[in-house]
């Protein structure tokens, strides 16, 4: 199989289908539409932009945005102008975004849209020059109209297969974040593999939401687009994502565990579980109901329906699945570009698994119980740190995950927990945290949860409520959740069972930083926090903070 790299995808397109449409940018309520034509104009036009900058080949060009057209266009400018991107995830605060620029040392920022532009851009040094997408409130040393207003870049640039391409800082829940260096190649591959994997052509559209920093966004969302030539639809805002997701169509839809639960409840605050069940039930009349609610989600004309970043509920893919929507597991790290292993296509009967091996990528279990990956997709190193690079590959090239894991005899993996999360009570014993957090979550008045207690004899459990339980009276609320306790601690062995319940007010958010930007529960950060919490003694099972 001949690999090409995202440059020559792009020739490719602009040979093949010129005129088709590519990205669909929504800017105040009207969308403006790109061609693949339009696009290679724009990535010409920015990448003869960078090459005015007179800056030396392969610079490191950091790039801050949540989603827009102007992230692709920037991105293909990048690899043209003959430099490596380092993207900041939109929700970095300033110490994150100081700490990246130093350690990476980029000469240039783009600034697109983001919730707190004013302050992230107050923490771009003065020597780093920022370039400001063309979006409100993002004020930078050169907007982009001014950028843009040059000739574009004429030629045909194919990088190599062993350059590097992009270097991604890694949201890791603890310290300063990890510059993960991949190749074209290892993009590339991953880019050409993920269309046969998840079957992606033209005729597909998808809507583009989750961090573009992220890698799982890249990989299956962008470059899948260029490998296939598949149209792009961005939102406006979160307030707008209805209307956006409406207007997309999407035939794939990627999202988050959290995002799938909110749909649930939005589904369920209009109609109860008992009639909607009995509804369901009805031959023929059950299809429409079915249907009736994948359109109000904008998810009626979806093939593929998939949930990443973090473990899913059972109980919520079970849920979806009674309504006609298959949401099938997909895990991958930044280091392995997001490229482990799918559960596409679905199957009810592994309900609760990561799914296989990608094809060309190789899975294993260590004698100590991890997931190790080995792969073209694999990184070559993290940037300025060989000691971590050395910890983190095994001898013979595998890729050290930190997921303890298992393999069924079909080849699918099944996740029992991170080995660094895996805490000692007082008494002595071991506790994986994961699983018991899955069963919990089976609850759906739970949108977060946390189990801890490294100092007590048995664990507890931390969580946040959804909305609609927010809205339900106490005693209710309780009853639901001390039920869900005794059930799950029916389940577990005497040193793992939860002693209590703790509801707290405060929800779990990036911005409070007991989240990572890609939705993971800082454990460390809420232990610090909730200190006191957590060592107190209670009579009740369920206390409301």
């Amino acid at each position: 199989m001949t690999i090409k790299t995202p440059l020559e995808m792009l020739y490719e397109q602009i040979e093949n289908r010129p005129d088709q449409l590519f990205l669909n940018q929504p800017v105040n309520g009207q969308v403006k539409q790109f061609t693949w034509k339009d696009f290679d104009l724009q990535v010409r036009k920015v990448a003869q932009g960078l090459k005015n900058l007179d800056l030396p080949e392969g610079s490191h060009i950091a790039l801050i945005s949540k989603n827009c057209a102007e992230w692709f266009i920037t991105d293909l400018a990048i690899m043209l102008a003959g430099h490596i991107s380092v993207p900041i995830f939109p929700t970095a605060g300033p110490d994150t975004i100081k700490y990246v620029l130093d350690h990476a040392k980029c000469p240039v920022i783009f600034v697109g849209k983001l919730e707190n532009a004013a302050e992230q851009i107050k923490a771009v040094p003065e020597e780093v020059k920022s370039i400001g997408f063309p979006y409100e409130g993002v004020k930078c040393d050169i907007d982009w109209q001014s950028f843009t207003d040059v000739e574009p870049f004429e030629g045909k640039r194919v990088p190599a297969m062993d350059e590097v391409m992009t270097i991604i800082y890694t949201s890791g829940s603890t310290g300063n974040p990890k510059g993960v260096v991949h190749t074209y190649e290892a993009i590339s591959w991953t880019g050409n593999s993920s269309l046969d994997a998840l079957t992606v052509d033209d005729n597909d559209r998808i809507l583009s939401y989750l961090p573009l920093s992220h890698i799982t966004e890249r990989i299956l969302v962008e470059m899948a687009s260029l490998y296939s030539g598949m149209q792009i639809f961005f939102i406006e805002s979160l307030d707008t994502f209805k209307t956006d997701i409406q207007r997309a169509q999407p035939t794939l839809f990627i999202s988050v565990p959290r995002l799938w639960t909110r749909f649930q409840m939005g589904v369920l605050s209009q109609m109860p579980q008992k009639k909607l069940d009995f509804m369901l039930k009805i031959p023929i009349f059950g299809g429409i109901v079915a249907k009736k609610i994948r359109n109000g989600l904008g998810l009626n004309n979806a093939r593929l329906w998939a949930s990443g970043s973090a473990p899913i509920s059972p109980a919520t893919i079970k849920w979806f699945s009674k309504i006609g929507i298959n949401i099938s597991e997909g895990w991958g790290m930044t280091e392995n570009c997001a490229y482990g292993t799918s559960s596409v296509p679905f199957r009810m009967d592994k309900v609760g698994c990561i799914g296989k091996a990608y094809e060309g990528v190789d899975v294993r279990i260590s004698d100590e119980g991890e997931i190790q990956v080995k792969g073209p997709c694999n990184m070559k190193e993290y940037y300025l740190e060989p000691e971590k690079t050395a910890e983190v590959f095994t001898d013979d090239g595998y890729l050290r995950t930190g997921d303890k894991g298992e393999i069924d005899g079909d080849g699918y993996v099944r996740i029992t927990g991170r080995l660094k999360d895996i805490f000692k009570t007082a008494k002595g014993k071991y506790v994986t945290p994961v699983p018991i957090e899955s069963s919990l979550m089976e609850n759906s008045n739970i949108e977060q949860v946390c189990v801890t207690g490294s100092s007590l004899k048995q664990p507890i459990a931390m969580l946040v409520l959804s909305e609609d339980a927010k809205k339900l009276d106490k005693e209710t609320v309780t009853e639901s959740l001390t039920t869900t306790l005794n059930d799950v601690n029916a389940k577990l062995e005497s040193h793992q069972v939860l002693d209590r319940l703790i509801v707290v007010k405060e929800e779990w958010t990036i911005e409070n930083d007991m989240l990572t930007p890609t939705l993971k529960i800082k454990r460390h950060v809420l232990e610090k926090k909730y200190h006191d919490v957590i060592n107190s003694s209670y009579k009740d099972k369920v206390v409301w903070l």
